[in-house]
């Protein structure tokens, strides 16, 4: 695979999501394990929900904070899961769920706060990291 550079973008307003999710998209290209980075209130939620607009995906989209987990189904059929491990005390209950088999799956695994999980994080993956400042937010996307 060839890696590309990082790619930064400002969003100004909630509105430009939806282009910065499908620039995600684009630049993820094969990828299906995204990984957001950001501190709590950064914004990860909210950009997961337009992004899964762009993948198809018409169920609400809400952070999976206590289930660990949520499904989604997209227009066409496949599945998107949504991972939220900010309460997971180890990696070990990231095992216990099933961890590897969503990983394996070919679906898109939209992960927030894996740095709880970073041991368990396959190969190939993209990174995205959101930076919140007064107005803005700075989301940078890059390959690991």
């Amino acid at each position: 695979m060839i890696k590309m550079e990082p790619r930064k973008l400002i969003v100004n307003q909630e509105q430009d999501l939806k282009k910065a999710a499908l620039e995600l998209i684009e630049f993820s290209g094969k990828d299906r394990i995204l990984c957001f980075y950001g501190e709590m209130g950064a914004g990860k939620t909210t950009f997961i929900r337009y992004l899964c607009r762009e993948l198809g995906v018409l169920e609400n989209v809400s952070s999976p904070t206590f289930s660990i987990v949520n499904e989604y189904r997209t227009q066409s059929g496949e599945r998107v899961y949504h991972f939220d491990f900010y309460r997971l005390n180890s990696a070990q209950e990231a095992l216990d769920i099933g961890i590897h088999e969503y990983f394996d799956s070919g679906s898109y695994c939209l992960v927030e706060w894996p740095e709880k999980i970073l041991n368990l994080l396959p190969q190939p993956h993209t990174m995205v990291r959101i930076v919140p400042d007064q107005e803005t937010r700075t989301i940078t996307f890059s390959h690991d």
